[in-house]
């Protein structure tokens, strides 16, 4: 029986996201093979994370297409990524605790794709007037990322509903980002300041 290499990476990631600090050992148990046939495909765990880093990229491409990020107010662009990325949160918030990810010159490409996309959906909001403008795009991408990753664990606690994941993300992000008349008031004095 050959190795499924997708399914294997998918048992790591579900596993990973519920315990970031799962031994190879419980990986291999996880995707129902042995460590030896784990390790054949994965020389260790930096490998299995970049791998797994690969397949978060990949999903959350997927997840930023799906949600037409140029299509319509940017509001409701940002609600549709949230809703399209669910699916990939756990993986994101997973990955996004792995430092090494971020660091040097060793970074993905992808990641800087994603960020600029992201970001470009938050320029756009802000030129528009729908977001505020004393919040830098690449602020609010963060924050993005910092809330999807909040929710996953919070839901993996048993603290909140996973059917609640994407309407308190958005709500939170945007209720801070939109603008509101006191936000262009507080605009407008520094403008003239």
């Amino acid at each position: 029986m050959a190795l499924d290499r997708d399914h294997v990476l998918r048992a790591a990631a579900a596993l990973l996201t519920r315990k970031s600090t799962a031994t190879m050992d419980e990986v291999a148990k996880a995707a129902g093979i042995s460590r030896a046939t784990l390790h054949r495909q994965f020389a260790g765990r930096d490998a299995l994370v970049r791998a797994l880093e690969a397949l978060g990229i990949a999903e959350c491409e997927t997840a930023l297409d799906a949600a037409r990020l140029d299509d319509g107010r940017a509001e409701d662009a940002v609600r549709r990524l949230v809703r399209e990325a669910e699916p990939a949160a756990g993986l994101l918030a997973f990955l996004y605790t792995e430092n090494q990810l971020f660091e040097g010159e060793e970074q993905h490409s992808g990641w800087a794709r994603i960020d600029d996309r992201i970001t470009a959906l938050f320029r756009r909001g802000q030129q528009s007037g729908e977001f505020r403008i004393d919040l830098t795009p690449a602020w609010l991408t963060e924050a993005l990322f910092g809330l999807l990753a909040s929710g996953v664990w919070l839901v993996q606690s048993g603290k909140g509903a996973p059917k609640d994941f994407t309407h308190m993300t958005v709500e939170l992000l945007l209720g801070g980002a939109l603008r509101r008349d006191e936000t262009r008031r507080e605009e407008t004095r520094r403008e003239e300041s």
